[in-house]
């Protein structure tokens, strides 16, 4: 995982536990076969892309109660 993109994807889901789990379940959904919905011109490792998804503003997410 590229620290830079950690650190943006952690400015816009501040708890370390909810971005861990986005990530998680993005990088499942990517595996699956789901396309990316980010561009680069660079090998970038899924986890990457989903951080990148997320500091993009592709994805979000919803807390359940």
């Amino acid at each position: 995982m590229r620290d830079d993109y950690l650190k943006e994807a952690h400015k816009i889901i501040p708890d370390a536990n909810v971005l861990i789990n986005v990530v998680s379940r993005r990088v499942k959904q990517l595996r699956r076969g789901s396309r990316a919905l980010v561009e680069s011109l660079e090998k970038l490792s899924l986890e990457d892309v989903a951080l990148r998804e997320i500091i993009e503003g592709k994805i979000s997410y919803e807390l359940g109660t």
